[in-house]
């Protein structure tokens, strides 16, 4: 008989996976073990071997496709085995995500370019055209009144034909040549000269030459977190600095001894995360999510870390940061990321976050506005070190730190508590370590 393969559920916080690539098809025998197909979560990649031995008697999902957790995907069993019912009966299920280079029903025919500036003119309104264009037009029967144009000064040119024709508007030789005719026509030659000052030089045909990749699963995902965020918060951001001697400091010693003492290598990230771990505590609101209308706040401070990878960006979660050492916690992080590059993060060490810590600061960003990641109520930026002048006269390394919070939930006031309260456990780092 017949068995179902399912979308597996990788996280109790996982709805749906996105198929990225199928090895096998329809007709092909597969062995217990061998790979079926490969997909995503949001963050995370898999694959999916065969559970029994048999022949891919049907596949109802794409590349590409969203299939929500559970739903089937394929029937493995015996060649020829009617499952017509089954099929017809799990079709309906699947959550098909249109694909990047499918069009919706209304526009299948029409081209990408809006219709209000396509070539369809009056009766006697002058067309622009270049020769190479013209003769194609006439060669290929093109449906002129679809072409739009995009040379210079609304001219026509080889390229709106070409764009025109694998849209599928196809008419014949005649209709080209009566639309020509009905219109006072300009080739290139033939427009009225212009002093040379006067007018930019014609564009090439392949100056707006581009080339189209679709978002990846990943990328869809982060596209809509972000636009969710955006539009559905009322985000402000806090940008504050503080004097990072006592840490620039702190992080010379560890890199003399460290080593010594069986400490691995201690960044100054891993240190604005042991921070940002005892002081969330005292900031309930900043140590939150929100859900609806309720607000869940959190015993212990879980701290997203954003980690830039291949992928996306990725934000692995530091459980109960604020019980760990320094070590543990620089730790924990190299882990994560390492995790997180390699994509072989669960999805449920993505999840659970209560706050989050994202950092351009080795890329010289001095102040930037980052976007909370929810349901989380704030989101900390890490900026790079500039050098200030103190009242007398010295300078000092400054660490920029921007905070980003969600102002249905919090108020300015507590939000720049927490972000003073940070930039003075940052000042005396060796204090805040006795503690």
């Amino acid at each position: 008989m017949a068995q179902p393969v399912i979308m597996p559920r990788q996280g109790q916080s996982v709805e749906s996976c996105i198929i990225t690539a199928w090895n096998k098809k329809v007709g092909d025998t597969v062995a217990e073990g061998d790979i079926l197909f490969s997909y995503e979560t949001d963050k995370s990649s898999f694959d999916e071997p065969a559970q029994v031995s048999g022949t891919i008697l049907a596949i109802l999902a794409n590349d590409g496709d969203v299939v929500p957790c559970l739903d089937t995907v394929c029937y493995i069993g015996e060649a020829g085995e009617d499952i017509s019912a089954l099929v017809n009966a799990a079709a309906p299920a699947q959550e098909e995500a249109p694909k990047a280079e499918e069009k919706p029903a209304a526009e299948a025919t029409a081209p990408a370019a809006a219709p209000a500036v396509v070539a369809t003119k009056a009766e006697g309104d002058i067309i622009r055209i270049s020769p190479r264009a013209k003769n194609l037009a006439l060669k290929t029967g093109v449906d002129m009144t679809k072409v739009v144009p995009s040379g210079p000064h609304g001219r026509i040119i080889e390229r709106d034909i070409n764009i025109a024709l694998d849209a599928g508007f196809v008419a014949n030789a005649a209709a080209v040549e009566a639309f020509l005719a009905g219109n006072p026509i300009i080739t290139e030659q033939e427009e009225a000269p212009v002093a040379a000052a006067a007018v930019a030089a014609p564009l090439a045909d392949d100056v707006l030459a581009y080339t189209e990749e679709p978002f990846t699963g990943i990328r869809k995902v982060i596209a809509r977190q972000m636009h969710a965020s955006l539009s559905e918060m009322a985000q402000l951001t806090l940008n504050a600095s503080f004097d990072a001697t006592a840490m620039m400091n702190f992080r010379a010693t560890l890199k003399a001894n460290g080593e010594a003492l069986g400490l691995g290598k201690i960044s100054l990230n891993d240190m604005v995360l042991y921070a940002v771990s005892r002081t969330l505590p005292n900031h309930p609101t900043l140590n939150a999510n929100v859900v609806g209308d309720t607000f869940r706040y959190f015993k212990h401070a879980n701290i997203g870390m954003a980690v830039d990878t291949e992928r996306g960006l990725l934000v692995p979660t530091i459980f109960a940061a604020e019980k760990m050492s320094l070590a543990e916690i620089s730790a924990a992080a190299k882990g994560a990321a390492g995790k997180a590059r390699d994509g072989k993060l669960s999805p449920d060490e993505m999840s659970g976050g209560s706050f989050t810590v994202t950092n351009l600061g080795s890329m010289g960003v001095e102040s930037f506005t980052p976007v909370i990641n929810p349901p989380q109520t704030a989101i900390l930026g890490v900026c790079s070190i500039t050098y200030k002048l103190r009242a007398d006269g010295t300078t000092y390394p400054a660490m920029g730190l921007s905070l980003t919070f969600d102002h249905r939930a919090v108020d300015g006031a507590p939000a720049a508590r927490f972000l003073a309260d940070l930039c003075k456990a940052l000042e005396n780092f060796g204090l805040l370590l006795a503690k």
